[in-house]
């Protein structure tokens, strides 16, 4: 199963959102050629034999899957963070920017924004987490991929999919519901590099779905159909996890 790694992460560039560049260089064709054989290999088989593919974000096609068992390293972030939960250890700061050391800071930030609109939450978050130094796994820890928990993420910083799973888990703190937040791996076209964001989907006064783009590298939250140059490979949440293809 491919997992956001270092390859879905290569630092956090100023992204200008404008229409992808030509994907003619075969180093990039050759990544992109591995990470379609690995998805398609070695993915569980039940997403082929589930429901059919359906619509979805970034003009992608994409199915569902409940067999959670090949995200080791998703599972193992949630895993700590439970126990992290329990122990609640204080931590010193390493960054007045972020000026959220421990979980009791977290705690005291996101109590300042409950009760207001989930606009105004989606924003603060997005914003506060973004102050966050950008750290790769092979630097904070010696790997070249480590899932980070908040509490990691605090005291250590992290990379792209650790932003995204930090503000996973403060907006579910917030009363989002987990059929409304995704940690998804794209490959960034105009980059040509993996990347990790968090989707968060919400209806609208007439019921119809809106996807919000919490990233790293863009410092306002932005409706995911103005950005054309991520391509999703797969996300997932708690319970679920979706394949993508070209739509």
């Amino acid at each position: 199963m491919v997992e956001t790694g270092d390859e879905y992460c290569e630092g956090p560039p100023t992204i200008e959102m404008n229409t992808p560049v030509s994907l003619k260089p075969k180093r990039f064709a050759v990544f992109v050629l591995t990470v379609l054989l690995a998805c398609f290999f070695a993915a569980p088989a039940d997403v082929e034999a589930a429901a059919k593919y359906r619509k979805s974000f970034f003009n992608s096609l994409e199915k569902r899957s409940k067999n959670m068992k090949p995200f080791k390293k998703w599972r193992a972030a949630l895993a700590r963070y439970s126990k992290e939960l329990k122990r609640r250890k204080d931590q010193n700061c390493t960054s007045t920017r972020l000026n959220i050391c421990d979980y009791n800071d977290w705690d005291k930030f996101l109590e300042s924004l409950k009760g207001k609109g989930k606009w105004t939450q989606l924003r603060a978050v997005n914003a506060r987490m973004n102050k966050a130094k950008y750290i790769s796994d092979k630097a904070n820890w010696g790997r070249k991929d480590y899932w980070a928990t908040p509490g990691e993420f605090m005291s250590r910083f992290g990379d792209c999919e650790d932003y995204a799973i930090v503000k996973y888990l403060s907006l579910r703190i917030l009363g989002f519901r987990e059929s409304e937040l995704r940690v998804v791996a794209v490959k960034d076209l105009n980059l040509k590099v993996g990347h990790a964001i968090l989707m968060v989907i919400v209806k609208d006064k007439k019921k119809k779905k809106r996807y919000f783009v919490l990233d790293n590298q863009i410092k306002k939250v932005v409706e995911a159909k103005k950005i054309r140059h991520y391509q999703p490979v797969f996300s997932i949440n708690k319970n679920f996890w979706w394949r993508h293809q070209a739509g």
